[in-house]
């Protein structure tokens, strides 16, 4: 059996921003001004007014076909592109039996396309990434198993989660105990206003800090934190920096929480070792299925749990993530979005489910999903 086709195809839907801020993909409010693409008023990266992600589909000369997803929440037609025009080419005509191996051949002939050209993150992995999930779709068709029991002959069937992104001002946890909130605001005391009402409804808290501290403020807010006994302290300092993340780790003992940004063990092996990293968050959308488990494995080298990061996604993403955090052993949380799930649902005949704040890993063949894409979905 052999690859066929590669397709990629950007998404990109409509959203009602201003219920979605405080959530995943628009954690801060965004400044007006035109274009789909806005500053936030707090900090400065820009984001989509818009739900974006990037979708791929693998074809093989037996009929089977697989979906993956890249992290695309901004330009999926970036990531698109370099599957047209570089990986597509290098997978079409291979030779594939679906095995473990083979798929991480496959995963590294992909990371060579573009060896010492500067290709060795961003958008280049998310693309490489789409393709795996893909891959590993298909893997699980053909062995009639779903993903997690390709990854781990026992998985986990149902998967603890958490609450991300709520809107400020909002205690409701929505049946869950653990909330992530986001550092949305430009005051400290308003977060801490609003994580001690959340303490107060019975909840616990962790803090995605949006990479926006100096080293003494994040000394400072991490001091909040460990009074507040939070579950970690996420993204809280320049993400080029693993010293700077290890120094401020030495000095609190609130887990710092990092991973999101970083798509290989080569970019994650400096913070591992620098011991700058108290709680392992990959995407997979950003790392695919083969190079997640490679970094999981790096986490449990170093004592590092692992929590996925979930942020836009739409089915093959999704659900990715959650067979990976059933086959993970040192996996025990992932993350919950509301409005990705009520998205991503949207177009999948079979609804992803969370059921007592636990997801529940999906049992049919591969990544257990089948996607509904509606007309003039991608465009």
């Amino acid at each position: 059996m052999t690859i066929t086709s590669v397709t990629a195809l950007p998404i990109r839907l409509p959203r009602d921003i201003g219920a979605a801020t405080g959530t995943a993909g628009s954690p801060t409010t965004l400044s007006e001004g035109p274009g789909g693409y806005r500053w936030s008023s707090v900090y400065p990266c820009l984001y989509s007014t818009q739900f974006e992600t990037a979708l791929v589909r693998v074809e093989t000369s037996d009929g089977y076909i697989g979906w993956g997803e890249a992290q695309a929440p901004v330009a999926p037609e970036v990531a698109c592109a370099i599957v047209s025009h570089i990986l597509a080419g290098a997978v079409t005509g291979q030779p594939f039996d679906g095995s473990p191996a083979r798929i991480a051949e496959l995963w590294d002939l992909m990371y060579a396309t573009m060896r010492v050209r500067g290709q060795t993150g961003g958008f280049m992995l998310d693309a490489i990434s789409a393709i795996d999930i893909a891959l590993w779709d298909i893997a699980g068709h053909l062995a009639g198993k779903p993903l997690c029991e390709l990854l781990n002959p026992r998985p986990k069937r149902v998967i603890p989660a958490y609450l991300s992104g709520i809107p400020r001002g909002e205690t409701d946890l929505q049946g869950f105990r653990q909330a992530k909130l986001f550092y949305d605001t430009h005051n400290p005391a308003d977060f801490f206003e609003h994580a001690d009402a959340i303490l107060a409804a019975g909840g616990q808290i962790a803090a995605d800090a949006l990479w926006r501290h100096t080293p003494e403020s994040a000394l400072a807010f991490g001091a909040q934190l460990e009074q507040r006994h939070a579950l970690w302290f996420e993204a809280p300092l320049a993400p080029e920096d693993p010293l700077a993340h290890a120094a401020l780790a030495r000095q609190l003992s609130v887990p710092i929480a990092l991973g999101e940004s970083y798509r290989t063990c080569h970019e994650m092996l400096p913070f591992f070792r620098a011991g700058a990293v108290g709680v392992y968050q990959p995407d997979l959308g950003r790392c695919g299925i083969t190079e997640g488990m490679r970094l999981a494995a790096l986490a449990a080298s170093h004592g590092v749990p692992v929590v996925p990061h979930i942020s836009i996604a739409f089915g093959p993403q999704l659900a990715a993530a959650i067979h990976y955090a059933a086959a993970v052993e040192n996996c025990s949380l992932a993350e919950y979005n509301p409005q990705v799930l009520t998205a991503a649902n949207r177009f999948l005949a079979s609804p992803i489910s969370i059921v007592n704040a636990c997801y529940a890993a999906p049992a049919a063949a591969g990544l257990g999903i089948t996607l509904n894409l509606p007309p003039g979905a991608a465009r």
